[in-house]
């Protein structure tokens, strides 16, 4: 078996970062590769996150990460599978945040897993946000390749994290910014739109 990345301090960071924006996408993606990293020497789990290599965990989301590919593809019933999944992403993250840090003192452990959920709330909310702006397409194929991309991306950065792991977080935060800046887009947009229907109702008030 080969030898696997040593959490240092700077792979213990780059592996909480992505990992935890990689669960926001795909939840079930990340862990799953996370135990397969584990077994396929790439990565020596902390003691902690031991359970994520158990096969049974990894078989779990292998059946759950299908159940999404699905899911996840199908216009507007997608937005109600991300609203569900708010409830997952987000508390699995902090927890695999939590069992990383564990050789930390209690009050760094305690940070590193409120960042863990706050990076998580990030890229969940930019993919939700993406897909409240793509769902009113009449075609598929931009949902789907979206999707796809998000998959695609989960699973890409929490195996980058165990080689590069300082390039793995700063492409975290380069699309922690972009999120930033399409949330506030879809917010304004979404506000300019209410208004709209309100002054249309308003001009056929006046006229009646």
């Amino acid at each position: 078996m080969l030898a696997g990345m040593k959490l240092g301090g700077t792979e213990l960071v780059g592996l909480v970062v992505a990992a935890s924006f990689a669960a926001g996408l795909n939840v079930y993606a990340t862990v799953a590769t996370l135990g397969l990293l584990a077994h396929a020497g790439v990565l020596d789990l902390p003691s902690a996150l031991s359970l994520l290599a158990s096969w049974w965990v990894i078989g779990a989301c292998g059946v759950l990460f299908l159940v999404e590919f699905f899911a996840d593809k199908i216009p507007a019933f997608d937005l109600f599978w991300n609203a569900l999944q708010t409830f997952v992403r987000i508390p699995v993250a902090a927890l695999i945040a939590y069992g990383a840090t564990a050789q930390l003192s209690p009050e760094k452990q305690l940070l590193a897993t409120l960042a863990g959920g706050a990076i998580a709330l990030a890229a969940h909310g930019g993919k939700t946000a993406a897909r409240a702006a793509v769902t009113p397409s009449p075609e598929p194929v931009s949902n789907i390749t979206l999707s796809l991309g998000e998959d695609a991306l989960a699973i890409f950065l929490t195996w980058f994290a165990t080689q590069h792991p300082v390039l793995a977080t700063m492409i975290v935060l380069a699309f922690l910014v972009v999120i930033a800046v399409v949330i506030r887009w879809v917010i304004q947009a979404l506000k300019n739109l209410f208004r709209g229907a309100e002054a249309e109702v308003e001009s056929l008030a006046a006229r009646q």
